[in-house]
């Protein structure tokens, strides 16, 4: 424990960057605008996710400051203490409800102060600080009451930083390899209509509707497979259940989900076996249509289905079972077996980078606290990377 000490929030700081309290105009083009939502828990630098942009003349006049590179973004409002690095180059700016922070070297480095302000121990203070029952709001004049334990040595806190920046920039990497192969496979599919045929999209595959499972949850066993869970991930709010479901209503690593009522999104389950929820279809493909190409059929079809929700008008948006008899274009049978070995191999290939990133996330989760309360060295946790292959 020799090495670390208390310090304020804001003596770690050397500016803040915000734009709090005032509403930035928009364009249909330009520089992207990043807002809450796009600072995620597992990801080292923001998400573009649902993004709006802003014109030359409002970023250069219209807003109080920009972040820089090493620059850390900070959430104050909604999911207060979410933060987020800003990469070089800076491609995007900050709406309101968050604040870049840039931190006084002589006392932290930035990326060290983006693990600490991430772990468990510091999270839970900022959840027992921030105000609002509603809707969530960690104060930028409370920064000052926020006491964090730091290692005293700037040198020890970048040993530090590194080995945990290893693991995320491997995440980062593997994430990256998943946005390109998922492209490329959209890319080919389309590729393959030039030889098509229109067919009910209900003819691929079964479309298993999840049940309300987590009415009686246990609280331990499989996790109960929510929207949530498929937007966000795993979370504290995300329920356990003991329950012995049939196999049709479990999802497995490389299980197509879909999401049809609320935002619809289509996802490839990548995580443990778990239990499929209400408002969630499992996918299971017919024969002979493989996973890969019932996948692409749905997410080509997705923005019809999408309008079809956004006229629910009166309630929550989503589709009914009779839409997915509509005809969908699917390749015919010699063409998608022309590019299946391919898009096998590159179906394949994103759930194991998928897979392997959460490895990789619990690794650094694992290591993070015991690394900041001085309980694990440097150079241990370097070794359990290099068994790790990191």
């Amino acid at each position: 424990m020799s090495g670390i000490v208390e310090r304020s929030f804001t003596d770690l700081l050397d500016y803040i960057i915000d734009n709090r309290g005032r509403s930035c105009p928009t364009a249909p083009s330009g520089l992207p605008l990043i807002a809450t939502n796009c600072i995620k828990d597992d990801h080292l630098y923001p998400v573009f996710e649902n993004v709006r942009y802003v014109g030359p003349e409002t970023v250069e006049t219209w807003f109080r400051g920009h972040p820089k590179p090493n620059d850390i973004i900070f959430v104050c409002k909604g999911s207060p203490g979410r933060v987020a690095m800003v990469p070089d180059p800076v491609s995007f700016c900050i709406a309101q409800d968050m604040v870049a922070l840039r931190v006084d070297e002589n006392h932290t480095s930035a990326l060290y102060l983006y693990y600490v302000l991430s772990s468990p121990e510091v999270k839970t203070k900022i959840s027992n600080m921030h105000v609002g029952s509603m809707i969530p709001h960690f104060k930028k004049g409370d920064f000052g009451k926020l006491r964090l334990k730091v290692h005293a040595d700037v040198s020890e806190q970048q040993a530090i930083a590194e080995v945990l920046g290893a693991l995320d920039d491997k995440i980062a990497a593997n994430t990256n390899l998943i946005d390109g192969v998922d492209q490329l496979q959209q890319a080919t599919f389309r590729s393959m209509l030039s030889d098509s045929e229109a067919v009910p999209l209900s003819s691929t595959a079964r479309f298993i509707n999840g049940r309300a499972f987590t009415k009686n949850a246990s609280g331990t066993g499989r996790v109960v497979i929510r929207i949530a869970e498929l937007n966000s991930g795993i979370g504290a709010s995300t329920v356990y259940s003991d329950a012995e479901v049939a196999p049709e209503h479990l999802a497995n690593p490389g299980d197509i989900l879909f999401a049809w009522s609320g935002s619809l999104t289509l996802h490839r389950w990548f995580r443990r076996s778990g239990i499929v929820n209400q408002h969630i279809f499992k996918v299971i493909p017919s024969d002979p249509y493989p996973n890969w190409l019932v996948h692409e059929l749905i997410r080509e079809k997705l923005s019809d289905f999408k309008a079809i929700a956004a006229d629910k008008a009166t309630t929550m948006g989503h589709i009914q079972r009779r839409h997915l008899d509509e005809l969908v274009r699917v390749p015919t049978v010699a063409m998608w077996r022309k590019h299946a070995s391919q898009m096998e191999n590159l179906w394949s290939l994103v759930l194991s980078a998928e897979m392997e990133n959460l490895d990789l996330a619990t690794t650094r989760d694992a290591l993070l606290p015991q690394l900041m309360s001085g309980k694990l060295k440097v150079k241990d946790a370097e070794a359990i990377l290099e068994d790790a292959n990191v």
